[in-house]
């Protein structure tokens, strides 16, 4: 009696494709910063007609944060 039998190592290789499928999923472009996700949040409610939300504040300058060489 074998640990692993056919259908386990096929339930296992479905499970590594499908969470390697999912994982390659998402925006292939630079992130937003707030205050950019802001703004165009405000642009789609003027273009929609929905209630605008409160208009973004500049950000003073762009802080530095620890893992930012990793990102």
């Amino acid at each position: 009696m074998g640990f692993m039998n056919g259908s386990r190592i096929f339930a296992a290789v479905t499970l590594v494709v499908a969470a390697s499928v999912i994982a390659g999923c998402g925006r292939k472009t630079g992130l937003d910063t707030p205050y950019e996700a802001q703004v165009d949040a405000r642009k789609e409610a003027e273009r929609t007609g929905a209630p605008l939300p409160p208009e973004p504040e500049k950000p003073d300058q762009d802080k530095r944060f620890v893992l930012d060489p990793l990102l």
